[in-house]
Parts: structure tokens; sequence; C-alpha cells
């Protein structure tokens, strides 16, 4: 059930436009792309560190780029060069 709130959360947050940031994923609304908050996470940040650091963003900004990269993580293509065993 969360799952399910979380992904609909996540499509109405992040965005992709050509006009914006090379049509990267972006927070709607922001030209902060959803790779600088995941290499944020990645380097340790706290989701309130983040927050704080980019005042634009809310939690539930956060939450939704971690559920992106999330359902990006479960595709099936498997990247160039890569063998799946």
């Amino acid at each position: 059930m969360v799952r399910c709130i979380i992904d609909m959360t996540w499509r109405d947050r992040i965005v992709a436009d050509p006009a914006i940031c090379h049509g990267q994923a972006t927070i709607r609304g922001t030209r902060i792309m959803v790779s600088v908050v995941l290499d944020n996470l990645a380097d340790g940040s706290s989701v309130d560190e983040i927050v704080q650091s980019y005042p634009s963003l809310t939690v539930d900004d956060v939450r939704a780029a971690m559920a992106y990269a999330a359902d990006l993580a479960r595709e099936r293509v498997l990247p160039f060069g890569a063998t799946g065993s």
C-alpha cells in the first residue's frame, strides 16, 4: 500500500523537460536535478541536511527522488557490458 502512494508522489514531483537541465529529471518547479539529490544521499547527507542545503526542496521531494531511483533500479535492462550473472 505504501509503495503505491510513493509511486504516485514521485510522478507528481519529478519531471523531465527538454528546456530545463537538458531534459534531465528534476524536482518539479526547480532546476535541481534528481541526480544531485541522490548524489547527496550517496555521500551520506541526511534528508534534513539536503532540505537545508536546497531550501526549495521538501522532505517529500527527496523521498520522491529516492522512489524514482528505486523504480529505475527495477528496470530489467542491463547496462552496457553487464552479463547478468
